[in-house]
């Protein structure tokens, strides 16, 4: 499948996001001629495990439940501490609601625009959590269509971010987007990209967010 890279806001000191820095990168991307394809979604579920009384050791973990909306049938768990991520089919959200062994603590949604740019295709989205307006932060997938190799595709992705940043420049926005790559092989991924690296590089965007929010408190 295609790669990816997964990138976050990153506010100048002093600054935080705002529906506006989201309007003004939209506006970036129409700028470098991105087509407007509609919208898109994915949605991070922080469980946690319910222990019973009697219930020893040290499993079962806190994990993260992530949908992507490229694989709408599928369901992807990760466990940062122990560097495992699963490809799970979709049923099981229902699967752990029925048998009450976690609960979602918090789901967070990542959602907003597709734009078509040549072999390009950008996803720019506001981070929120579940029923609520307030902004925690602004997320922009790349993906390179034509090349699924990641060493392959690193420098045409960094000549890309070479341009995005320039553009961002012009209009001298409060921050820029960061691209922080895992270790995916710490994972068990190789080079090839999957649905899986996807998955990874949210989570890690993640941790990067709430590391961002508790540095401002």
């Amino acid at each position: 499948m295609p790669l990816k890279w997964v990138l976050h806001w990153q506010p100048n000191a002093g600054t935080t996001v705002n529906s506006q820095i989201i309007n003004e990168v939209t506006q970036v991307v129409e700028s470098i001629n991105g087509i407007k394809e509609g919208r898109w979604k994915a949605t991070i579920t922080f469980y946690k495990p319910l222990l019973r009384a009697g219930f020893g050791g040290e499993y079962p973990r806190d994990f993260l439940g992530i949908a992507l909306p490229e694989q709408p049938n599928k369901y992807y768990l990760i466990i940062r501490p122990l560097r495992i991520v699963l490809e799970a089919d979709s049923t099981i959200t229902m699967i752990m609601e029925k048998l009450q062994s976690y609960k979602q603590r918090v789901s967070l949604n990542f959602e907003g625009f597709q734009y078509q740019l040549g072999d390009f295709q950008l996803r720019v989205g506001k981070v929120l959590p579940n029923q609520s307006e307030n902004l925690r932060g602004i997320v922009m997938e790349v993906e390179y269509l034509p090349i699924s190799s990641m060493e392959k595709a690193r420098q045409i992705m960094e000549e890309f971010m070479t341009i995005w940043d320039q553009a961002v420049l012009k209009r001298a926005l409060p921050g820029h987007f960061v691209h922080m790559e895992p270790n995916f092989g710490e994972f068990g991924l190789g080079d090839q990209y999957t649905s899986q690296h996807t998955a990874v590089q949210y989570a890690a965007v993640m941790a990067q967010l709430i590391a961002t929010v508790q540095g401002r408190n």
